[in-house]
């Protein structure tokens, strides 16, 4: 593959650089195939990009090389890459983040070596309002994905007994992630005690093998149900990226069915995928994670919840709820403005400080804005 590129992508212009820089030694995987498995997955993973502000975590020297996130938009992006400006109470200002709208940008940005991509779970027009219910399961060693499988099932039979679909993905790392699509009107003061709450009745009734509590020394041998995903601090990683480990893994969605396979099996290998392997599944099972994208779901009111829930519910639900935050005008997606940028200025636009765990706040009113 050539080291370079001018190459044009629905009309858009795109220089690639570097295609043949090895980003994953072990597996050989070159930046050129990156942005080949983003090209091939794209009409699967744009969908759940689309409208969500975009943290990036890239590694220009590959997997075995440093690392940063960056939140701001590159001020050397294209003029078509299309921001969403959200309020950020530490840097107090607004903050522009990249939106992967279309192909063009996706591939702009794995030219950028984002071999990542961490998305808030709510959209870029109200960061406030999650689409989504997340848990992450996290196994503490000795404990693999196989007991991550377990704890799934437990989740989906829960779920099932509000009436709710969840729907399995892998974290491409070591755990197994269950979502629980919503889509219909809902705040953080919401879902995320309830996830709290859910995760403590799994504990209350699996204490061997669950924890809900967030100190490491005590998910030795157990699965962590992380509940606290459920943020509008916090991202996650997206359905069919990339994961940053030796071989060029995949956070994959999977079938119930491969859930209980892999559970009756005690092999974690079933539910590990690299690229190649997502790319096979997709042309054969289209997108198994599409329904997270549609599905409108309400969760249970307190008082329609079994006691051992509503009791943990009422514990970690905020004793006055606030109305949300009216957006400013300026909250609303828009192109790029940034003026261009020459070639020294365009290298020296990275962000290393950027934290990794948040994802975008919102915005205050402007006639009250307060900062913290």
């Amino acid at each position: 593959m050539a080291k370079a590129a001018l190459v044009d992508i629905n009309g858009r212009k795109l220089k690639l650089s570097n295609l043949d820089k090895i980003m994953y030694p072990l597996a050989g995987f070159t930046k050129g195939q990156v942005i080949d498995y983003y090209v091939r997955i794209a009409p699967a993973l744009i969908p759940h990009l689309k409208n969500r502000p975009l943290t990036m975590k890239r590694y220009p020297e590959g997997v075995n090389g440093m690392f940063f996130y960056e939140k701001s938009c590159p001020s050397h992006r294209p003029e078509w890459v299309n921001t969403a400006p959200v309020w950020s109470e530490g840097r107090n200002e607004f903050m522009d983040y990249c939106l992967i709208q279309d192909l063009p940008t996706l591939v702009w940005a794995a030219n950028l070596a984002d071999l990542e991509l961490h998305t808030s779970l709510s959209l870029a027009k109200d960061v406030m309002r999650p689409t989504m219910l997340v848990f992450d399961l996290d196994p503490g060693p000795p404990a693999d994905i196989v007991l991550c499988c377990q704890v799934g099932l437990w989740l989906r039979e829960m779920f099932e007994g509000f009436g709710l679909e969840c729907f399995p993905k892998t974290s491409g790392s070591k755990g197994l992630q269950i979502y629980v699509p919503l889509n219909t009107p809902v705040t953080y003061d919401v879902t995320k005690p309830f996830a709290h709450a859910v995760a403590r009745v799994l504990e209350d009734r699996h204490p061997n093998l669950i924890v809900s509590d967030m100190k490491k020394a005590l998910r030795t041998g157990k699965i962590f149900v992380d509940w606290s995903q459920n943020d509008d601090h916090k991202t996650t990683v997206n359905v069919y990226s990339l994961r940053a480990k030796e071989r060029p893994k995949v956070s994959t969605p999977v079938k119930w069915e491969e859930v209980e396979h892999c559970l009756a099996k005690k092999d974690p290998d079933l539910l590990v995928f690299t690229s190649d392997q997502v790319l096979e599944r997709f042309a054969k099972h289209d997108d198994l994670f599409a329904p997270v994208l549609t599905l409108r779901q309400q969760l249970p009111k307190a008082k329609a919840m079994p006691a051992e829930l509503a009791e943990h519910y009422q514990h970690y639900a905020p004793k006055t709820a606030s109305p949300p935050a009216k957006r400013p005008e300026s909250d609303a997606i828009r192109p790029n403005s940034q003026p261009k940028r020459s070639a020294a200025e365009a290298s020296a636009s990275t962000d290393p400080a950027s934290a990794p765990s948040k994802s975008p706040r919102r915005a205050p009113a402007r006639s009250k804005a307060k900062v913290k």
